[in-house]
């Protein structure tokens, strides 16, 4: 049966997250699934490379489906697009062997959490970014940042909920960048816990505010106990942005995004 990947770009600000759920429980997933069963003629699975929360965006979310469907790559894509609803959008296909599997061939994700650091809100990125109208020490934030590279036991950065077997991950960089009024988390590691990156942002912003010393993400980390460790930042700010495979797999290369932020790679 024909594999095929796929990156999708989606606005996450209606959707209750990545993964399919119970019946009348709006998901990406599911949305995308319905338009390709419809394109395929049959029932269409598919599998990302991760789950997002309810709120969290994605610029290049890959996944992939098996079909019987023969139909022209320009078929699956144009007639993807037109039928998601404009808040999800297709960005590439294609046909892959049956080696690749979009979530247990990736290598590491990432992702970018944006905070917009100004007095007033932003109108025209409501629900995109996470305001922070206090003044930050942006500097401290930076340096704090790093202390998260590294293999870690994330017990104390993780929500309640994850069902998660261990919590120990790799993160192979944790940056925060300054960027005009933006403030940027750029994290990739070899996997994330439930709510981890927000609750990562929750402590950098807090020691921004001089709340805490640098020190205190060690004694966070040593507690491996959510209660240790402060606020979960809101959903709106966070963006999955990339997923890395083995390059035989010659996937498409997108830009990072958020595309609006217009920052380096």
């Amino acid at each position: 049966m024909p594999r095929f990947a796929v990156g999708i770009e989606f606005c996450g600000i209606r959707y209750k997250g990545w993964q399919t759920q119970q019946a009348g429980v709006r998901s990406v997933q599911e949305t995308i699934e319905t338009v390709l069963s419809k394109i395929a003629d049959e029932p269409i699975i598919l599998h990302g490379a991760g789950r997002t929360d309810a709120g969290v965006h994605a610029t290049n979310m890959v996944a992939h489906f098996d079909t019987n469907a023969i139909r022209p790559m320009r078929g699956w894509l144009m007639g993807s697009n037109s039928t998601l609803p404009k808040d999800i959008s297709i960005q590439w296909i294609k046909e892959m062997d049956s080696s690749f599997h979009a979530r247990f061939k990736a290598q590491a994700r990432r992702y970018r959490y944006v905070v917009y650091n100004n007095p007033q809100r932003p109108a025209l990125l409501y629900k995109q970014v996470t305001h922070a109208f206090y003044p930050l020490d942006v500097d401290k934030m930076i340096e704090a940042a790093k202390k998260f590279e590294g293999t870690h036991n994330f017990e104390s950065f993780r929500a309640a909920a994850c069902q998660s077997n261990q919590p120990v991950r790799h993160v192979s960089h944790c940056r925060l960048i300054r960027h005009g009024c933006y403030l940027v988390l750029d994290i990739q590691a070899n996997g994330f816990l439930h709510h981890m990156v927000r609750n990562i942002m929750g402590c950098l912003l807090e020691i921004g505010q001089g709340m805490y010393d640098l020190d205190h993400i060690d004694e966070i980390f040593a507690a491996e106990d959510r209660k240790a460790a402060g606020i979960t930042a809101p959903p709106d700010g966070l963006y999955f942005i990339h997923a890395d495979y083995p390059p035989e797999f010659e996937l498409p290369k997108q830009p990072l995004g958020p595309h609006w932020l217009n920052m380096p790679e």
